[in-house]
């Protein structure tokens, strides 16, 4: 499966821990979600409806 990642704006650089990055997987298979200082390291698969909770609740909860 061939995915183009996309880095979070919000990661900050080389000294930035909280490095994000999305991947739209194939129709119906939702979002992939990986650490971008670990793009070998494995990927958490969220379906639409997981990835728009998981939003929501940043947009809630900010601060972590």
């Amino acid at each position: 499966m061939s995915v183009q990642w996309r880095k979070s704006t919000h990661s900050g650089g080389a000294d930035d821990q909280h490095c994000v990055e999305l991947g739209r997987l194939v129709p119906g298979a939702g979002v992939g979600v990986r650490d971008s200082k670990d793009p070998d390291g494995g990927h958490l698969i969220l379906s639409l409806a997981q990835f728009a909770g998981l939003i929501e609740q940043v947009k809630q909860h900010p601060e972590g």
